[in-house]
């Protein structure tokens, strides 16, 4: 089958967010979309593999953070890359919490809401959350960032726990001349470069400079390998 059709239909960049107890995680997600206006509901669908999805099935209640389209790759990476099993996901970022008790990621973001579940569908190996939302603020008007402008503008992976994770075709795995972090998956691509890191489009791996890291989980470039 086909499956490139699917990546015709759009999504965006958000931090989706929740809590248990007094504990915080959140993670990076590709599917939120609004499903009623009265009352205003939204839908999250996320991984039953990720430490989120805890979150939110013990609470009840989750934010969304729409992210602008200056948000840096290594934003990206500590919710996107890493685990809340291993790390504090908000040190060093500026956030608040709502009055759901879930916190809510400020930093590039250009809006949020925040939501109480009102039902969730299994769907497999994710966990469709639909939630009431109680609370949402516009911070700014500005560029968000889209799905597709995160891979072709940033260069962005897709996880392979993404609800959108489509396998590479295997000659393309075996043609590809690029590099990718063993770690979160990140590919370098050398016509692309680094830009975030001033390194310029067309700058060859093995040029880069030894003390370079990957964009997306600070990952040494011992951590790459050629695909």
């Amino acid at each position: 089958m086909d499956y490139k059709p699917l990546q015709k239909i759009k999504y965006g960049m958000y931090i989706v967010s929740s809590r248990k107890g007094d504990k915080f995680n959140g993670q990076i997600a590709n599917t939120v979309f609004q499903i009623t206006a009265e009352p205003v509901t939204m839908a999250v669908s996320i991984s039953k593999q990720n430490f989120t999805h805890d979150y939110i099935a013990e609470s009840g209640v989750f934010s969304v953070s729409v992210l602008t389209v200056d948000a840096p790759m290594t934003l990206i990476g500590q919710f996107g890359f890493k685990s809340g099993r291993d790390i504090d996901k908000f040190a060093n970022v500026d956030f608040k919490t709502g009055q759901t008790g879930a916190p809510v990621v400020l930093d590039h973001s250009a809006a949020w809401l925040e939501a109480k579940v009102i039902s969730s569908t299994d769907c497999g190996t994710h966990t469709l959350f639909i939630g009431e939302v109680v609370n949402c603020e516009n911070i700014k008007d500005t560029k968000t960032m889209s799905y597709n402008f995160y891979h072709r503008i940033k260069g962005g992976f897709t996880p392979k726990n993404a609800p959108t994770y489509q396998k590479p075709p295997k000659k393309e795995q075996e043609t590809m001349k690029k590099y990718k972090c063993k770690v979160c998956g990140y590919v370098y691509e050398p016509e692309k470069g680094d830009p975030e890191a001033d390194i310029r489009a067309g700058t060859p791996f093995e040029k880069l400079p030894e003390n370079w890291k990957c964009p997306v989980c600070g990952a040494p470039k011992s951590e790459f390998e050629p695909v």
